[in-house]
């Protein structure tokens, strides 16, 4: 269940830049090209990520792996709010795509750690639909959030929920 909510709030944030985008284009003054690099940093500190995330979780434990990249991931969600130009949320993207890597890795060590061989397929399946309802969940919520307490707050608020997720996780993950 804690895995199912962190995906969702994985992808929802992963969506706040795109469905805030426009916003943001005239508010921070970026351009198209300035966008399209901001995306593709995520995407490239995101690639790079995944090639380092799991090899760091097998080598320090699940436990600790996911909340360092957690914690990254939190912490660079939520520092997009004070960006104040395109390098700057260039900066915080990637740093954002650096912490996602870590988050399917663990999660499929989790399942492998808690699930009988019988039961994973279903399990990853179950954590996986987390990203498929934060496609619904996005555009619900992201857009009442900026309107409501201002774009910050949807960058905030799910960095946030990231770092009261791991007010769970620490105590309660054991092999």
């Amino acid at each position: 269940v804690m895995t199912i909510a962190l995906m969702l709030v994985d992808y929802i944030d992963r969506q706040v830049i795109g469905i805030l985008a426009k916003d943001l284009q005239k508010i921070i003054g970026w351009s198209e090209l300035d966008y399209g690099n901001i995306v593709a940093s995520f995407n490239a500190a995101y690639a790079v990520g995944l090639l380092l995330a799991g090899r760091l979780i097998d080598r320090i434990g699940t436990r600790a792996g996911y909340a360092i990249a957690l914690t990254v991931w939190s912490l660079a969600g939520m520092a997009a709010a004070g960006a104040r130009s395109a390098l700057q949320f260039g900066i915080a993207r990637a740093a954002l795509g650096l912490g996602e890597a870590g988050n399917f890795p663990a999660a499929i060590k989790t399942v492998a750690e808690w699930f009988p061989k019988k039961e994973r397929a279903l399990a990853t399946g179950i954590f996986n639909s987390g990203t498929n309802v934060g496609a619904i969940v996005a555009p619900l919520t992201v857009p009442w959030i900026a309107l409501h307490m201002g774009w910050q707050w949807a960058f905030i608020l799910t960095g946030a929920v990231g770092l009261i997720w791991l007010l769970f996780w620490i105590p309660l993950y054991r092999k």
